[in-house]
C-alpha cells in the first residue's frame, strides 16, 4: 500500500462539513480581499458580502454534513450551523473584542437555517 496515494476520510459527518464550511470560507475571504484590494468593491459593502460568504459557506457545509449522514440531514446541517457560529463567535470576541448582540442571535438562527437546509438537500442527494 502506498501511503502517497491514500486520501484523507473523515469519519464523522459534522467535523467533514464543519471543514468543508471553514475551508470554504477561507476562499471566499482570500477572494473579497483580492476584489477589496484590486478595487471592485467598495468598503461600505464589505459586510453584505461576508454574509454572502459565511451563507455560502454555512450551505456547502450542511450539504456536505447531510450528504455525509445517513439520515437526519437537518440535525447534521443545524448542528454545522451552531458549532460555526459559536467558532466565529468566540474569534470576533478574542480577536476585536466584541459581544453578544440582537444581530448575534439572528445570526445564529439564520446559520441554523442555512446549514440545515443544506443537510437537507445533502441528505436527499445520497442514493
Amino acid at each position: 500500500m502506498n501511503p502517497i496515494n491514500q486520501r484523507l476520510r473523515i469519519s464523522s459527518p459534522v467535523l467533514s462539513g464543519l471543514l468543508n464550511a471553514f475551508i470554504w470560507m477561507a476562499l471566499g475571504a482570500v477572494a473579497l480581499s483580492a476584489l477589496l484590494l484590486l478595487g471592485g468593491i467598495r468598503e461600505n459593502n464589505l459586510s453584505a458580502y461576508t454574509y454572502i460568504i459565511h451563507g455560502f459557506a454555512l450551505f456547502v457545509g450542511g450539504f456536505t454534513a447531510g450528504r455525509r449522514s445517513i439520515r437526519r440531514g437537518w440535525y447534521a446541517g443545524g448542528l454545522i450551523g451552531i458549532l460555526y457560529c459559536l467558532i466565529v463567535l468566540l474569534v470576533s470576541f478574542l480577536a476585536f473584542d466584541s459581544g453578544l448582540s440582537f444581530t448575534v442571535f439572528v445570526f445564529f438562527v439564520a446559520a441554523f437555517g442555512v446549514s440545515a437546509i443544506g443537510g437537507i438537500l445533502g441528505v436527499n442527494t445520497r442514493k
